[in-house]
């Protein structure tokens, strides 16, 4: 626990955000740490609540309720107040590989559930993690532990995410030679492409990647299984592998008027942004800025979110984003009861920046879009909208329009933020892996196995798009499974063909033709 009255004698802080007018003019880290005093002050208000639900993860009513890779939240806070920082951070690294990843970017799902939550504001659980991790790092405590002894078997791990590296990083540690594909210029995955910069920084995940290199996981750049690199390659050289390619199939909206010039996917367009920005080109040049335009995003989810503060940083004329469904209340209500992930109306960090810049929160509730409109030239003129009811029916929500609520938002630039449906399945076909009802990757949840023999499955693209701690989570079970199926002698492995030899813990650029 932390100080038996903390809870009581100590307001809730967390770590500070920059000043949203100051922020919107560069792309670094939206957050101002807090002193070591005051964090060790927040570590106290941890409460011996007995039964500690922050660390219980649980779906409840869809959504996650505790934390997936179950810290060790109780410890870590207590060992915090009380100064312990190596410590904490031995506890921390022991259920989390990456929670420098968690502690920037993950909704906090561990805080819903805080029991101090019941009577006040929840332990400011995100900010000491974060605290602990980049303390970690300044002291030199995070360096290279390769593992003493090598297996001989081979692992290759398709797609560099949280889930990808978090696979790589439990193979590596039990000795098996893990080799990371990446089809992109840079590893990381949505780490890298999916996330703004101000949520994590690029420094944080190159950090990463470097000590897992130092620690012999060997890193390929440019590669994509079953187009550049022949999945006849994997069989060959490996005796195992993990698909950790994600959800990145985007969800389509089919109106009049789709094809036009101006609309784009938000991750093409958040993907843009950050690539010119790590190229050191400015993110408000290029077809794909919104820099002078009149923006509508359409989404309620974060990405959406993403592309809303995106645009303000590019410089665009407005921004409104499009949610589905209806203005959240004020305060939980009876149907929402604690440790759920508490549905209630607030301003995420886009919010606040529109509303600093435009005097106002950027969403229209309880809408739907209808139709795009030509400008005459192939072009977005603008996009039409209707009001919607929304009902539940049989455990779903059923939308139904309002008669009379046409409207129509002028718009040079339209970005669909609806989520994901899936992977993509090129690859899972050259493969042979099947897939469910939603086109994700037939492997069930323990075991991780496809149906495809030595074939393995983790993340967004078996359990559809989900948090970076699922990944992480999910990437660390299925490391359990793939060391299981060699440790019983497993190979994947097709021929009596030697494998090609691997350099050990260096990134390189794939070659086109494998």
């Amino acid at each position: 626990m932390g100080k038996p009255t903390g809870f009581m004698e100590y307001a809730r802080r967390s770590a500070a955000e920059r000043d949203p007018s100051e922020r919107i003019r560069d792309f670094r880290d939206l957050y101002v740490p807090l002193p070591e005093d005051e964090l060790r002050r927040q570590g106290a208000r941890c409460m011996d609540c007995a039964v500690p639900f922050c660390q219980t993860a649980d779906v409840i009513g869809g959504m996650t309720a505790g934390c997936p890779v179950r810290n060790l939240i109780p410890e870590w806070n207590d060992l915090v107040y009380r100064g312990h920082w190596r410590k904490a951070l031995e506890s921390l690294l022991s259920t989390n590989n990456f929670p420098e990843f968690t502690g920037r970017a993950c909704p906090a799902p561990c805080e819903g559930s805080c029991v101090a939550a019941l009577c006040g504001e929840p332990v400011a659980i995100k900010t000491i993690e974060r605290a602990i991790i980049d303390k970690g790092f300044e002291e030199g405590w995070v360096t290279p532990r390769p593992p003493e002894t090598r297996t001989g078997k081979r692992v290759a791990v398709v797609g560099s995410g949280p889930a990808g590296l978090a696979v790589a990083d439990e193979l590596n540690k039990r000795g098996h030679l893990v080799t990371v594909f990446e089809r992109d210029d840079r590893i990381g995955g949505l780490l890298t492409y999916g996330i703004p910069k101000m949520k994590i920084e690029q420094d944080v995940v190159d950090r990463r990647v470097r000590l897992m290199e130092a620690e012999g996981i060997r890193f390929v750049t440019g590669a994509e299984v079953g187009r550049t690199v022949p999945v006849e390659r994997l069989k060959r050289e490996f005796d195992a592998v993990v698909l950790c390619t994600g959800a990145t199939k985007p969800r389509d909206l089919a109106v009049t008027g789709r094809g036009l010039g101006g609309i784009h996917f938000a991750m093409e367009y958040l993907k843009a942004s950050t690539k010119k920005l790590l190229d050191g080109a400015s993110a408000a040049d290029g077809p794909l800025s919104a820099k002078g335009k009149n923006v509508i995003v359409i989404g309620g989810g974060d990405t959406a979110t993403d592309c809303v503060a995106t645009a303000i940083r590019q410089g665009c004329r407005s921004v409104v984003q499009f949610d589905l469904y209806p203005r959240k209340p004020d305060e939980r209500e009876e149907t929402n009861p604690w440790p759920e992930w508490p549905l209630v109306y607030k301003l995420d960090y886009g919010h606040k920046e529109a509303k600093a810049v435009f005097g106002r929160d950027p969403r229209a509730f309880a809408i739907g879009t209808t139709s795009f409109e030509d400008d005459g030239h192939g072009r977005l003129a603008a996009v039409t909208t209707v009001d919607l009811r929304v009902r539940r029916e049989n455990g779903r929500n059923v939308f139904e329009e309002i008669p009379g609520t046409a409207r129509r938002w002028p718009a040079d630039m339209a970005l669909i933020a609806i989520g994901f449906s899936g992977p993509e399945q090129e690859l899972l076909k050259q493969l042979g892996v099947e897939v469910d009802a939603g086109s994700h990757i037939a492997a069930a949840y323990g075991s991780y196995a496809t149906n495809v023999d030595g074939v393995f499955a983790a993340g967004d693209a078996r359990r559809g798009q989900s948090l970076i701690v699922w990944a992480i989570h999910e990437g660390r079970e299925a490391a359990k499974a793939v060391d299981r199926y060699l440790a019983g002698g497993g190979s994947l492995r097709t021929g009596s063909e030697k494998p090609a030899p691997l350099a050990r813990g260096r990134r390189e650029r794939h070659a086109a033709g494998g």
